[in-house]
């Protein structure tokens, strides 16, 4: 079996390098999604995860043997998942980008009428081929469409030389009118020349030369909200879960959407990085909606639950969150004994950035347990 210090450090077996498989605000490390499904779960059981962003918790579950079922709001954490778990073959992905390459140039004068943010951060050319991609790219039906367009999501923004883009962070896309005044305020009005054809072929050689993930378990991402899709999944899934493994989002800290808002643009959305009107796509900060979510998701999966199985939720430590989560656990999972570990933090993070300013900053783990399970 291949050693959890094999898949997070370096990138020398195929599945090191789909496991870092797209940037994502607050994804999980690695090492904890491969410590907690080897932990609290044994080959052959099934996981659960209803708010799975970029699908860590099931790329584990898929490596070592056990099925697992993710479900993500967020179409750019779904396709980072899907695709690591299911990547369609190199050669056909490579034949796709070619495709979309090749008709770029119908595009020519559109990108001419586009947002002043657009043109300082893309060349044209790189604009001409996003806007064929965007187009064309089927990545809600075909497999191919999928995995390419997953691999330019990857690759859209980043530091210079590490994109398609002018400067910008990876995991965040900047707000149009700051993006503008930065870079002029910064010399970089110019945004870099590249060829985008070479530039992701590159990439998309690199990602496969190790092959694939060799898959030992039975795994799948849904896209959609966890609190239409559970009821359902609970009245027909005839499978038992041993482990509901999650990461809610945390109230009031961050807006997945507004701040993949650039990727989405690319997924067929508005060009804007506004928060979305949609219901359980903003930054929750109303909280009887918080607490209203946490109680449609986790009551749905207490009759999914198999009567020796265990529950573990990482959540936020400011005040509000933590209480809330708990006492949403001890409501639908009484019986349950519950442990809770102290996660702090004592370095910046990345919520800093988006407005955390409690003395109180890191993480906390509530692990749910009921039975004797036996664990290898």
């Amino acid at each position: 079996m291949i050693s959890i210090e094999q898949i997070v450090k370096g990138h020398k077996t195929a599945e090191s390098r789909w496991a870092r498989f797209g940037p994502y605000y607050a994804m999980f490390p690695l090492e904890f999604a491969f410590d907690v499904v080897d932990k609290y779960s044994n080959t052959g059981d099934y996981i659960i995860d209803p708010f799975a962003g970029r699908g860590s918790s099931i790329f584990a579950s898929s490596i070592r043997g056990r099925n697992a079922l993710g479900i993500e709001i967020n179409p750019v954490g779904w396709l980072y998942g899907y695709v690591k778990l299911s990547p369609s073959p190199k050669t056909e992905v490579l034949c796709r980008l070619q495709e979309i390459y090749n008709n770029r140039n119908q595009y020519e004068t559109e990108i001419k009428d586009m947002h002043e943010f657009f043109r300082l951060c893309f060349c044209d050319e790189v604009l001409k081929f996003l806007l064929s991609a965007r187009d064309h790219l089927d990545w809600r039906n075909t497999d191919i469409d999928k995995t390419l367009m997953a691999i330019i999501l990857i690759h859209l923004h980043g530091k210079l030389g590490e994109g398609l883009s002018n400067q910008m962070k990876m995991t965040k896309a900047m707000g149009m009118n700051y993006s503008i005044q930065w870079w002029k305020a910064h010399n970089l009005a110019t945004p870099p020349e590249i060829n985008p054809y070479h530039f992701i072929n590159k990439r998309i050689v690199w990602r496969y030369e190790k092959g694939v993930i060799s898959k030992t378990g039975n795994c799948k991402m849904i896209l959609g909200d966890s609190v239409e899709h559970i009821p359902s999944i609970s009245r027909y899934n005839k499978h038992k879960y041993s482990l509901l493994f999650t990461s809610p989002p945390y109230c009031s800290i961050t807006d997945y959407h507004a701040d993949q808002w650039l990727r989405l643009w690319l997924l067929g959305r508005v060009a804007s990085p506004i928060s979305s009107k949609e219901k359980h796509k903003g930054r929750f900060a109303n909280r009887q909606e918080y607490r209203n979510l946490l109680e449609s998701v986790f009551s749905s999966c207490v009759i999914m639950m198999k009567e020796n199985s265990t529950v573990y939720v990482r959540t936020d430590s400011r005040q509000y969150t933590f209480e809330t989560t708990c006492d949403v656990l001890k409501r639908y999972f009484p019986d349950y004994k519950m442990k809770i570990t102290d996660r702090p933090v004592t370095k910046r993070t990345q919520t800093d950035v988006l407005g955390n300013t409690s003395s109180k900053k890191g993480e906390i783990d509530i692990v749910l347990t009921r039975g004797t399970m036996k664990l290898h």
